[in-house]
């Protein structure tokens, strides 16, 4: 009995001994996945939150060393550190940081629009300095920059270390919890970065802008107002294919470069076909967006403009019109009928020409009718 008595001791500690290291196993699991889940979060901010970014932005039209088909900004593990613009004048430095309210950008807006500016500007550094300096003070006192320690426009040391650093990774920007994030955003929104966009519009519109400042509210309403612009066009189009074939055949002529492709007896579904691979960026314009909206404003002219301006571009082609000393003449009369094409049009929309215009229908309508 007492060597049965030993033996079940001896089980029971074994046991107890793998319980322990199971424990201590499980529990060294769950500190590695917490070191690394807070190591994640410190390299991508996802401890911040997410709702404002610096997100790098590319355009899939334009080359990129093949970059753009991978919908990246720069190499993969590349990264861009750039410091806050700094502005010297008669050696004064001056840092583009969006918090100085004797900036020329400020001192130029109109008066109600400056005072409402220097508002935000001061409750922002007011707020900065009670965070980073312990310093209270007043945003309506009239010393109040004289009361402010950190951040005077003038303190190269605080300027001169913010900086940004930059890859194919979006960097979060939390203002509510990080008093640098404010200023870096205060910066971007006044230019302070060259190479940061203050929002998704003008990283469009500024082929230099490689990152830009997504605010998601903004940002959102920027990408679909591209979509919506595009759905109603496309549904233009199919009101035109439905109710009006004939204006969608000279919409057609006037957008397409090689308008003399279509004659009356051109498919509507092969125009069709066309018109929507030019509304969404793959015809002539590749950008889907100014393709969409030149599509609207083409397609909202009446039938009889459309006619002549789809007369002129074939008439051209045809050389029934001729340029001469800055004019555009008709060819077998040789009258100046404009120096422009919108004044040839004019021109010819006159009925006191219309001897001109039928003879110039008459020529190109055999084209049309072949």
């Amino acid at each position: 009995m007492a060597k049965k008595k030993t033996k079940t001791k001896d089980v029971e500690a074994v046991q107890s001994i793998e319980e322990v290291i199971e424990t201590v196993e499980q529990k060294e699991t769950v500190e590695q996945k917490e070191t690394r889940a807070t190591t994640l979060m410190e390299k991508y901010g996802l401890d911040k939150e997410q709702t404002i970014a610096i997100r790098p932005y590319f355009d899939p039209n334009f080359e990129n060393m093949g970059l753009e088909n991978y919908g990246m900004t720069l190499h993969e593990g590349v990264y861009h550190v750039e410091e806050m613009s700094c502005l010297e004048i008669n050696g004064v430095k001056r840092y583009v940081t969006g918090l100085n309210e004797f900036a020329p950008e400020v001192k130029m807006l109109p008066p109600k629009e400056r005072e409402a500016r220097v508002g935000q500007i001061r409750g922002a550094v007011a707020q900065l300095e009670a965070e980073l300096a312990s310093n209270i003070i007043d945003p309506k006192d009239p010393d109040f920059w004289n009361n402010v320690r950190l951040l005077k426009p003038d303190n190269d040391t605080l300027w001169s270390k913010i900086t940004l650093k930059l890859s194919n990774e979006p960097v979060y920007l939390d203002p509510k919890t990080d008093p640098y994030d404010l200023i870096k955003i205060f910066s971007i929104q006044a230019g302070g970065f060259s190479m940061v966009a203050k929002n998704l519009n003008e990283a469009k519109t500024d082929d230099k802008k490689k990152f830009y400042l997504d605010k998601i509210e903004e940002t959102a309403n920027t990408r679909t107002e591209g979509t919506k612009l595009r759905n109603r066009a496309l549904a233009a189009l199919q009101n035109l294919y439905d109710t009006n074939p004939t204006k969608m055949f000279y919409v057609a002529k006037v957008i397409d470069v090689g308008s003399t492709q279509y004659v009356h007896s051109t498919p509507n579904d092969i125009i069709y076909e066309n018109m929507d691979d030019y509304i969404i960026g793959q015809g002539q314009e590749r950008n889907a967006e100014t393709a969409a909206k030149n599509f609207l404003k083409v397609s909202r002219d009446n039938l009889q403009t459309l006619k002549i301006t789809a007369l002129v571009k074939d008439a051209n082609f045809y050389n029934f019109l001729t340029s001469e000393q800055g004019f555009i003449k008709d060819a077998m009369s040789g009258t100046k009928l404009g120096r422009t094409t919108e004044q040839v049009i004019e021109y010819l929309m006159d009925p006191l020409n219309e001897e001109i215009l039928n003879n110039l229908l008459m020529k190109v309508e055999k084209y049309w009718n072949s």
